[in-house]
């Protein structure tokens, strides 16, 4: 095996481990740490593939933005040790139905693709040509996918922190809104 195989499964392994340790672990702040594992192993196979900006992306806007805030909303709200309950075995048959397929819609549409080589260079990334890009409105801007990505963040730590709470306001949060 040659070292960009290794890595690849090492990534690859990560990727799909910590993805189930994600959404079965019972401890909110663990997944939270397993799902930042995720979000940087997915930013390795981009670096890879020599997608540096993508994986960029993937680092400072998933990794460093939506996870961050999803810790710290969790450290906020001082529920560190707050535990799920346990699932039943109706939503796990469901959840079982659900991947199984997302799975085979996943695979026939690979299958079914034809995967041709582009003939095509590669077109050389001029700074000046990516700014312009981030930053117009028209057809090929990217200003309104950064505002989109803004207002994800802003749900991101919404949903962490109503996760997080445990329960509704307490009776001093009430007394205080009526003053």
């Amino acid at each position: 095996m040659t070292a960009n195989q290794i890595m690849f499964l090492l990534f690859s392994v990560i990727v799909v481990v910590c993805s189930i340790l994600t959404v079965t672990s019972r401890k909110i702040l663990r997944a939270a740490v397993y799902l930042l594992f995720v979000l940087v192993s997915t930013s390795g196979l981009y670096f890879m593939l020599n997608y540096q900006f993508l994986a960029a992306v993937q680092l400072t806007l998933y990794a460093g933005g939506i996870v961050v805030l999803i810790i710290f909303s969790i450290l906020l709200t001082s529920h560190i040790s707050q535990k799920f309950e346990p699932i039943g075995w109706k939503k796990s048959a469901f959840s079982a139905l659900a991947v199984i397929a997302g799975a085979i819609v996943t695979i026939v549409t690979i299958l079914d693709f034809r995967f041709a080589a582009s003939g095509k260079a590669a077109v050389e990334a001029d700074m000046k040509l990516i700014g312009k890009s981030l930053l117009g409105t028209g057809f090929e801007g990217y200003a309104l996918p950064f505002e989109v990505i803004s207002i994800l963040l802003i749900a991101a730590m919404v949903a962490a922190i109503v996760i997080a709470k445990k329960g509704g306001p307490s009776r001093s949060d009430s007394q205080t809104l009526k003053q």
